[in-house]
């Protein structure tokens, strides 16, 4: 932590915040706890394509929302605003998951889609206060440390709630995951605090009158920029697909691990391990951008997706769910890190609340389509092995896309003359 500034850290720990919602409401707990409620009326396979058409639904709301909110946090002394109210809002609708039946997945499922685009949104704001919070040549360590700083500090809540689900007895098993939810929410605002102490927004623009209005003219503005300059739409368009794959596995391992047949105790078990293991890597992959360059480093990332979804297809055991658990960690924190800075690097400073609009639309839309992918491939072919395995695709092409983007210090020529 001595290594980096107050700013620095205070960036970093919305990570270590917002993690736990990623970890316990998106890949762990929640997952679960909703298929053991749809399956009381529906097949394994049909809650899994459910939990994903869920998520590709939220993703697409907050896809078309983005571009305006990035927009509007242009404002200077907008961002901060945004971010709190969405930061409260989430940690709200976390918190009352608790307060619903346990056996009424509609209402649990319609709940974890408000509390999701909350927290999607105030990813975008985050993401884009990175370049307030240092400088550029510092944002391939700092991001890095950031996601390092998410997995180990994401653990601290899931070793209790699992601990709290596993070691209660049956009958309080229920009371124990709607507990977990409760401590979510109030880690998830008691750790973003430092960020909205201590970073403030130097980059914007003054607020006008018609300011909505005007948004509106800017966000068109910022449009036709992305287009006319190729490198950092190539770059955008990459990213469209590879982060897809990325978000897709995130939110869809539990589901698959459980249809695979490992048990519910074991796969926290594996959740758990899994964030210890990513915490080196996220911390590697910064340093490897630094003394390889930025872009190979990203195609390391790709290429190891594109083998774990292969290899997923053949996976029928725990020991098959345990080797995809450590290609997850190996990859997943450094690939989206990396991807941030590299965003963050080139696009103009004074406009990257606007560009990290479209940054989260590019990704966010993209979230619409890996899970109904999975989805689709799994209603027709029956199996979830399938389904993962439908996802190279997405790998492929991003990985393709990639390769005809220059490296940061080229793409940033286009605003800096």
């Amino acid at each position: 932590m001595k290594n980096y500034t107050k700013k620095e850290r205070s960036w970093a720990l919305y990570d270590w915040a917002n993690s736990a919602f990623t970890l316990v409401i998106i890949t762990a707990i929640m997952p679960i706890y909703f298929k053991n409620a749809a399956e009381k009326t529906m097949s394994e396979e049909s809650a899994t394509a459910i939990w994903g058409f869920a998520t590709s639904t939220g993703t697409l709301i907050l896809a078309i929302m983005a571009p305006v909110l990035g927009t509007l946090a242009a404002y200077i002394g907008f961002k901060k605003r945004l971010f709190k109210g969405f930061l409260i809002a989430g940690a709200i609708f976390t918190a009352s998951l608790a307060l619903l039946p346990s056996d009424n997945w509609q209402l649990l499922l319609g709940m974890y889609v408000i509390a999701f685009l909350c927290y999607e949104a105030t990813i975008i704001f985050y993401d884009s206060f990175i370049v307030d919070a240092t400088v550029d040549e510092r944002m391939n360590k700092v991001s890095s440390f950031g996601y390092a700083l998410g997995y180990f500090g994401s653990t601290i809540p899931f070793i209790v709630c699992i601990a709290m689900i596993m070691l209660l007895p049956d009958q309080y098993t229920i009371l124990a995951t709607k507990a977990s939810f409760v401590i979510t929410a109030v880690w998830w605002i008691a750790f973003s605090i430092p960020l909205i102490k201590n970073v403030e927004q130097k980059y914007g623009v003054a607020r006008e009158d018609h300011f909505v209005g005007k948004s509106f003219t800017r966000l068109k503005q910022t449009m036709i920029d992305i287009y006319h300059h190729k490198n950092l739409f190539l770059f955008l368009l990459a990213f469209f697909f590879y982060i897809d794959g990325v978000n897709t596995v995130i939110s869809m391992a539990a589901s698959f691990a459980s249809d695979v047949g490992m048990k519910s105790d074991m796969l926290l078990v594996l959740i758990f391990v899994i964030q210890v293991v990513a915490i080196p890597f996220a911390i590697l992959y910064g340093k490897l951008a630094d003394k390889f360059g930025i872009k190979k480093v990203i195609y390391f990332g790709i290429c190891t997706y594109i083998v774990l979804c292969i290899y997923a297809y053949f996976v029928h055991s725990a020991l098959g769910i345990y080797i995809i658990g450590f290609m997850i960690a190996s990859a997943q924190g450094g690939i989206q890190a990396l991807s941030r800075s590299f965003f963050a690097k080139i696009v103009p400073k004074e406009k990257s609340n606007e560009y990290f609009g479209f940054y989260s639309i590019f990704s966010k839309f993209a979230a619409v389509i890996g899970p109904a992918l999975m989805g689709i491939t799994i209603s027709i072919v029956g199996s979830t092995n399938a389904g993962v395995l439908s996802l190279v695709i997405l790998f492929v092409i991003g990985g393709s896309i990639f390769h005809f983007v220059k490296d940061e210090a080229a793409a940033t020529q286009w605003y800096r003359k």
